[in-house]
């Protein structure tokens, strides 16, 4: 997350107000997206009192990618709308390292539904994939619980961290607020490392389940070669490629904006910076998106419900 580094006064000018208006709408799209996932999961979970495994790991992406959002949103307003109380100590610490933490589940948890439609739907013969297999409804929740921990701590280190620069650099003994002057991202490289680290960690579990399946597909459409009939397992290898795939693409773009964000550090304010973060923001929301629509139940929902709209817009 950008830290605060320019000495203005508190006004919104044209440029800070177009940023603020493009971060508002982005932001608020991908809250109402990933919010829409978590109340159709919780309808349904109240329903029939229970939840699957692939429902349980969609209603976690779908919390911490809304809260992710929400974290953006506030950042971005008080830096921009009110700088001088952004700078109060120990609020940078805070939205860096609370930042960290659900974008770090994001990833996880992402890295998790990836591994769960490999080992659903691939078919191996390996003890050990077969043991897997009939334990993974049970191995889930752990995965869960695993990568919320293991975000937990890198929000604490990112804090750690944070704190521990600002400190070095910025903090003076007669009050509580930190100069706004100094440049403190090309002190930050630590933390661009912590989190680029996550990110190759999730990605080789989402690069891994890609080629496995894509083996599995490719085995497994060599047997059916000689069948005319249309094959069940082929369409769920297929669409298990699509939503890692469509992960995968969303990965790229992240860790490709994680090191432009490195290498634009240590400019103070710039469009390429802004464009980066635009980008990088995006693609949550544009993954949950992807996920609505390869899940039957949730797009059936959502076309109910923007049906539903549109007739209430055209009775008025």
């Amino acid at each position: 997350m950008e830290a605060c580094y320019s000495p203005e006064k508190l006004n919104v000018t044209t440029y800070k107000a177009m940023v603020m208006a493009i971060i508002t709408l982005q932001t608020f799209a991908g809250m109402w997206i990933n919010a829409f996932i978590v109340s159709v999961l919780c309808i349904a979970w109240v329903r029939k009192e229970s939840f699957n495994s692939i429902e349980k790991i969609l209603l976690c992406l779908g919390c911490s990618r809304f809260w992710y959002m929400c974290i953006i949103w506030v950042y971005f307003f008080f830096k921009i709308i009110y700088h001088q109380c952004f700078s109060v100590h120990p609020l940078p610490q805070l939205f860096a390292a609370i930042e960290n933490f659900f974008n770090c589940a994001n990833f996880w948890v992402s890295a998790c539904l990836s591994v769960f439609y490999c080992i659903k739907i691939a078919n191996f013969r390996h003890i050990f994939f077969i043991y897997l297999k009939a334990k993974i409804d049970r191995i889930v929740p752990w995965l869960l619980w695993g990568s919320v921990l293991l975000s937990l701590i890198i929000g604490i280190l990112t804090y750690e961290i944070s704190d521990e620069a600002l400190c070095d650099v910025n903090c003076t003994t007669q009050n509580s607020f930190w100069k706004p002057n100094i440049r403190i991202d090309q002190h930050f490289f630590t933390l661009y490392f912590l989190a680029g680290f996550g990110f190759a960690i999730a990605f080789t579990a989402v690069i891994s389940s890609a080629l496995l399946l894509l083996f599995s597909l490719w085995r497994h459409k060599h047997k059916m070669q000689t069948k005319s009939v249309k094959d069940l397992s082929v369409d769920a290898h297929v669409k298990a490629m699509k939503s890692i795939l469509s992960f995968l693409v969303i990965y790229s773009i992240n860790f490709l904006c994680l090191v432009l964000r490195m290498i634009y550090s240590i400019k103070v304010e710039n469009g390429e910076k802004f464009l980066i973060l635009v980008v990088q923001y995006a693609s949550p929301a544009v993954h949950s998106l992807i996920l609505i629509f390869s899940n039957p139940k949730l797009e059936k929902t959502l076309l109910r419900t923007l049906s539903w709209v549109k007739c209430k817009i055209c009775m008025r």
